[in-house]
């Protein structure tokens, strides 16, 4: 997967908000103002910041060489995602989904409410 199909799944999540808070480089994607992805490119690799649970996280670092502790983030809760290729679309996609439901998990009840009713009238 590369950057631009990380982009597209990151607007694909219910209520996936773009937002350029650091800049026109760091594309920030919210739920409800808050971010469940930073993707970002230089001249030599594109990555992408994304929340995960931490035993999960761990495990992750682990198994794939692409994903290491989230860069300028919490480390427990962050991984960043070296988009070089080598990690499988599938499963970059599985961690852009876990990374938006952490963010959900954690909205008061009443927002939760209106994103699965939103999804509901999407589908």
């Amino acid at each position: 997967m590369d950057f631009l199909q990380a982009q597209q799944h990151c607007q694909l999540q219910t209520g996936a908000e773009l937002d350029f808070p650091f800049g026109p480089d760091l594309y920030v994607y919210k739920v409800k103002g808050k971010v469940f992805a930073i993707l970002f490119a230089n001249k030599t690799q594109c990555s992408i910041n994304l929340k995960c649970d931490p035993d999960q996280a761990q495990a992750l670092r682990d198994l794939f060489s692409a994903v290491r502790p989230g860069y300028h983030m919490n480390k427990k809760h962050w991984n960043t995602v070296v988009l070089d290729g080598s990690l499988p679309a599938g499963e970059l996609q599985r961690q852009i989904e876990h990374s938006w439901q952490q963010v959900v998990a954690k909205l008061p009840r009443l927002q939760q409410k209106a994103l699965a009713l939103h999804a509901s009238v999407s589908l």
